[in-house]
């Protein structure tokens, strides 16, 4: 036995084994190839997968203007010629670099602790540019300030707290049919690769066209227009390439089953890049390459917030207040429910009888509260990150996943220079490879009965041509609806006589939902409170032979569903 089994066995043995459940931790249920020194690569992994929200989130939060302003009528409706509104909007993206680290750091350690889940949290892409751009408008021309839309995410966070506390969120999430969930992950996967081909968060092989919305790229860098189209020099661009050599060594590497493979992918191509006079550089002879390099070299600093914390304008007249609000609180809902369950069943631990995974419920009143909390630092709203897939596939299994994590989240509030240097081309590869492994489950997907087929054929298809988890889920479920809902309509008018040729074939969506009724999904601790017996939709009644689960069981917790080991040696 080498050193790395005896620490493993030793910290599996602990309290702190215990409280993860880690292989060979002697608990009741044990998350099956859960161990010490994989849980520690995994989490490294993670966040080195996400490491580009550092940066990328503070750039686009900084093009709201946040706190600064100017004289609008004397130097425009954008400010573009104030040197003093310039100098401001650097101090507010390195206060949001600290703000983004913060949050992303308590953020993840509450997770992993609390929920003991593998799932990390950060401001969300998409959400961030929908403050930035659309709520704040660009240097603050929009309808609603900065300050009233940090108000508004507050508020949004206190509404998620709430429906997750008493069980509505849960509701919400049964209320999604089993193949819609299951199409989701798929969908992310594609949205994932589709991400990590791009140019922006990825190896750029793919860019947009004027006449085909997308085409092939892999253009150097100055052959691409503002838009990131290319001009010319088609597959000429070497970090494209250093970016496909990346993605063959991940591939070959974990083919071999190499611990770490895609750590060592990122980390390779990441480094390559790093020196300047190379045609791969991420640090180009240009002023913006400059002043990236200029802040590589810093290595090691820190700023203090200065400028976003606790900036809250509480004006809710407007209704543009309320129009934003609304559609944070929608697009968060399903961009975080989808994924945290697309997350659980690509790590093993969904419950396919109850369509749930321990710990959903505090996962829920952590992302809720995380939101809140992170609107006080002067961020958009926070969500699970697909890119949790990464660290997943890593072989990450429990919370000690997300906590290291968050830990590295907050070395990166002193080491910035390094972590917001990750070149995109470096981090694409891994976000393509995790794509893959989360299609395996589009076979689980009931193809045989068009009205559940053809919805999750749309889930999967609109998550990334959408570009958004939300809208992905809410063109799937809107079909079920149509669909299922006009052939159970002529089923009941026809007295059964008028059904599909394989009616018999759909999943039971209406009986799995009514099963158990609201209560089992209240957080068990809210019915102790009342006097109330906990009850689970898992906990069947055994007198008699229906599959309907009984609302009256003593169980508490819903049963967990792990993976074999010849599964996980399988998937990773």
């Amino acid at each position: 036995m080498g050193w790395i089994d005896t620490l493993n066995a030793f910290v599996a043995r602990s309290a702190v084994g215990r409280w993860f459940r880690l292989e060979g931790s002697g608990t009741k249920v044990e998350r099956a190839g859960s161990k010490f020194s994989i849980e520690l690569r995994a989490g490294l992994t993670t966040f080195v997968a996400m490491a580009y929200i550092i940066s990328t989130n503070a750039l686009i939060l900084t093009d709201s203007g946040g706190t600064c302003d100017c004289d609008r009528e004397l130097y425009g409706a954008t400010c573009a010629t104030d040197p003093a509104y310039t100098k401001c909007l650097q101090g507010l993206k390195l206060d949001l670099i600290t703000a983004t680290c913060a949050i992303s750091c308590l953020a993840c350690i509450l997770m992993g602790a609390l929920a003991n889940l593998p799932i990390a949290l950060a401001p969300g892409m998409g959400l961030n540019a929908y403050f930035a751009y659309t709520v704040v408008g660009y240097h603050g021309t929009g309808k609603v300030s900065y300050r009233n839309a940090l108000a508004a995410v507050c508020i949004e966070g206190i509404i998620f707290f709430v429906l997750s506390l008493v069980g509505l969120r849960q509701w919400f999430a049964r209320l999604i049919p089993v193949s819609l969930k299951t199409a989701t992950a798929a969908g992310i996967g594609i949205y994932l690769s589709f991400i990590g081909l791009q140019s922006a968060a990825g190896i750029g092989l793919i860019t947009g066209s004027p006449a085909t919305l997308v085409e092939l790229g892999g253009c150097p860098p100055q052959y691409r227009d503002a838009n990131n189209v290319c001009k010319g020099h088609h597959m000429e661009g070497g970090p494209t390439w250093l970016g496909i050599l990346g993605l063959m060594l991940i591939g070959t590497m974990l083919l071999y089953r190499l611990k770490g493979a895609i750590l060592i992918g990122i980390a390779l191509v990441a480094i390559i890049s790093w020196p300047r006079p190379t045609s791969v550089t991420y640090f180009p002879y240009t002023p913006a390459g400059t002043d990236a390099f200029n802040f590589f070299k810093k290595v090691v600093t820190f700023h203090p917030i200065e400028s976003t914390l606790n900036q809250f304008h509480w004006d809710l007249s407007s209704g543009e207040v309320w129009i934003a609000l609304v559609t944070f609180l929608y697009v968060d809902i399903l961009d975080c429910t989808g994924t945290m369950f697309s997350m659980a069943k690509f790590g093993g631990y969904m419950d396919e009888r109850t369509q749930d995974f321990e710990g959903s419920s505090m996962a829920f009143l952590v992302d809720s509260s995380s939101i809140a909390i992170g609107s006080a630092f002067g961020c958009s709203p926070l969500t699970a990150f697909i890119e949790s897939g990464a660290g997943i596939a890593e072989g990450g299994r429990t919370g000690i996943t997300t906590i290291v994590t968050g830990v590295m989240f907050f070395i990166a509030l002193f080491f910035a220079p390094i972590f917001a240097s990750f070149p995109p081309w470096a981090t694409g590869p891994a976000l393509i490879t995790v794509g893959s492994m989360m299609m395996q489950n589009v076979v689980q997907i009931n193809w045989k009965y068009i009205g559940d087929g053809l919805p999750a054929f749309i889930t999967i298809i609109m998550i990334p041509f959408g570009y958004s988890i939300g809208y992905g889920l809410i063109a799937g479920i809107g079909s079920f609806i149509f669909i299922n809902s006009s052939v159970n309509l002529i089923h009941r008018i026809s007295g059964g006589r008028i059904a599909p040729p394989n009616y018999a074939d759909r999943d039971d969506w209406l009986g799995f939902v009514t099963r158990g009724g609201f209560k089992s999904n209240i957080p068990p601790w809210i019915m102790r409170l009342f006097g109330k017996q906990p009850v689970s939709i898992g906990d069947c009644d055994e007198s008699n032979n229906s599959d309907m689960c009984a609302s009256n069981d003593t169980s508490s917790e819903l049963k967990e569903v792990t993976v074999s080991r010849d599964q996980h040696a399988h998937q990773f």
